[in-house]
């Protein structure tokens, strides 16, 4: 049986910052060059999460900075065209380097000697009550021993600033509504830890969160299936174009966008499980 498609965070964040973009990603699946920023984002997340499986004493910023290197080479036994990011092993060597202060702004955050995860890169997968399915891959769950949830991710960029910070609340209301309909229970906090400034955004969802999120998601899917009839996701300008590699087929710069991908609208549409056939 074919898994349905769902939606998630950052996708939908895709969506309302530019509904073509969220067509080439989603639908049309065209690909996207690596970047080097994201690949260090993805071996710090492997450092921090690979960190927790040593001994409570034994997690020292000595250990976590220790385990870059391996963590990196495991990357790369994975998928060795990574290598490829970078023109000479001297430019990787600086690149790997660059990820040392993040690991180490990490301890000025937290000690994870105290800490003892409940999950983590957790997988969780929910249905809205339109009968939408949401889901999210969270870095770090901990539960206190009177059962309350703590919800953690880290982001290896800088933090933003108030004006800015919405979006980031917003991953965090929808792993939090994730959450409530998987498991039953609201998670008492929620937190961003941003490694490159050492800050942590802190959120604590409230009841009401549940319902205003859930209909919030539930507005976007009808954006996208309105679009998906018609046929027609119109690109949005704005200051995350200067970052965006479709700009050559998007007509907002005088390009040519392919035809949508009908296959993947097809495969799209199965996120609306309480509607499938």
């Amino acid at each position: 049986m074919k898994r349905h498609a769902a939606l998630s965070p950052s996708r939908t964040n895709d969506f309302k910052n530019c509904p073509l973009k969220f067509r080439f990603r989603v639908i049309d699946r065209l690909p996207e060059p690596p970047s080097v920023e994201a690949l260090r984002g993805t071996i710090v997340h492997s450092v921090l999460e690979n960190l927790f499986d040593d001994p409570a004493m034994d997690r020292t910023p000595d250990r976590a900075q220790a385990l870059l290197e391996p963590a990196w080479q495991a990357h790369l036994a994975k998928a060795p065209e990574s290598q490829e990011l970078f023109e000479s092993a001297r430019a990787m060597d600086e690149w790997l380097a660059s990820a040392r202060p993040l690991i180490a702004n990490y301890f000025k955050l937290e000690n994870p000697s105290f800490l003892e995860p409940d999950a983590r890169e957790s997988f969780v997968n929910a249905v809205l009550p339109s009968g939408l399915a949401i889901r999210g891959i969270i870095d770090r769950i901990d539960r206190a021993p009177n059962g309350q949830v703590r919800v953690v991710d880290y982001k290896t960029g800088k933090s933003p600033s108030p004006r800015f910070q919405d979006e980031a609340i917003f991953q965090m209301r929808f792993y939090a509504t994730a959450l409530y309909y998987a498991e039953g229970a609201l998670p008492a906090r929620t937190q961003l830890i941003y490694l490159k400034d050492g800050r942590v955004l802190t959120y604590d969802p409230h009841p009401q969160d549940i319902d205003s999120l859930s209909m919030e998601v539930d507005a976007v899917w009808s954006g996208i299936r309105g679009r998906i009839d018609s046929r027609d996701f119109e690109p949005k300008k704005g200051p995350l174009c200067n970052w965006c590699h479709f700009q050559d087929i998007c007509p907002a710069f005088g390009g040519v966008p392919p035809q949508m991908n009908d296959d993947g609208a097809k495969q799209l549409l199965t996120a609306d499980v309480g509607n499938a056939s």
